[in-house]
């Protein structure tokens, strides 16, 4: 039988910490999942390879022991035996035989259910009596959800129903477009009492006609008259929080831009923060001059 590289399996490097080993499995598991890739043998054969690369190099005694002996694995119960019988002569206990010392893992049938041959010979257990079902945890899930603007200005509670069940969640105040939060058990169902996978939800949060979002920053334009412009005077802006009232200083430029501090979007996950608002002035000009409002213009343009 041929030695199996889990390493390669896994596409990590001999010195991958946990971390990282963890990581790949999870990557290449959904990838390959029997529920993801439905009568496909070969992504079977792969889902198998990677979840018994993973039982080793994830645990510590079986990966102290398959990078010991590594591609010379056939001559490593020899060693043990010979290990065993020197403890025996001086006087040592020593439990367990070699090809029990890391026992079954839990992903694994027997046969053509989980474990390899290699597996089998190397770390004992799986070795053809069917004595148990594959464990699959479950696959992740992944859903869309489409929200206003003024959806996000605070937290608010959601039903949703995804896979056939509901599920009720906060939606937390301040979430970007494309962001995506996890919900940890609420993918797919294991099998034979394996974790159920997690539930991944993207959302989509639409433009808004009136504020344009950069950030946690909002920005608008807003129509000012040119005899405000010109003489100064106030105005009332309409906000996502309420209506404000502004002051207009005499001579304002078109294109005049005038920041409300704290009156953005809030902040993700920062109670109490928010963003600031943008407000771009447009001067308006008049349109349709009576004769005297126009006799009036050529006086001030004589002057």
């Amino acid at each position: 039988m041929a030695f199996i590289d889990y390493y390669k399996v896994l596409d990590v490097a001999k010195t991958a910490t946990d971390k990282e080993i963890k990581s790949a499995y999870r990557k290449l598991a959904r990838k390959y999942h029997p529920d993801v890739n439905p009568n496909d043998a070969e992504a079977e054969k792969q889902f198998k390879q990677v979840n018994e690369a993973n039982e080793v190099l994830s645990d510590p005694e079986k990966r102290k022991k398959y990078d010991k002996y590594g591609e010379n694995w056939q001559h490593g119960e020899a060693y043990e035996q010979q290990r065993h019988q020197q403890q025996q002569n001086r006087g040592y206990t020593y439990e367990g035989g070699s090809a029990q010392d890391f026992g079954d893992f839990d992903f694994g049938g027997s046969g053509g259910g989980g474990f390899s041959d290699f597996f089998s010979s190397m770390f004992g257990g799986g070795g053809g009596g069917g004595k148990r079902s594959a464990r699959y945890r479950g696959h992740d899930l992944n859903a869309d959800l489409q929200l206003n603007l003024r959806d996000v200005l605070k937290s608010e509670k959601q039903t949703l129903t995804v896979n056939g069940k509901k599920i009720r969640l906060t939606i937390p105040a301040g979430l970007e477009n494309g962001q995506t939060i996890k919900i940890a058990g609420h993918g797919g169902e294991g099998s034979n009492g394996s974790p159920a996978g997690d539930l991944y939800i993207k959302f989509s949060i639409a433009e808004d006609a009136e504020f344009k979002r950069t950030g946690n920053d909002l920005h608008k334009n807003i129509t000012l008259d040119l005899y405000t412009a010109v003489l100064g005077g106030e105005l009332t802006a309409e906000t996502l929080s309420g209506k404000v009232k502004l002051k207009v200083a005499p001579g304002t430029q078109n294109g005049t831009k005038v920041k409300l501090k704290g009156k953005g979007m809030p902040l993700y996950k920062k109670d109490g923060q928010f963003g600031d608002l943008y407000l771009t002035y447009n001067v308006q000009l008049p349109t349709s001059l009576t004769a005297e409002q126009k006799e009036l213009f050529e006086k001030l343009a004589k002057l």
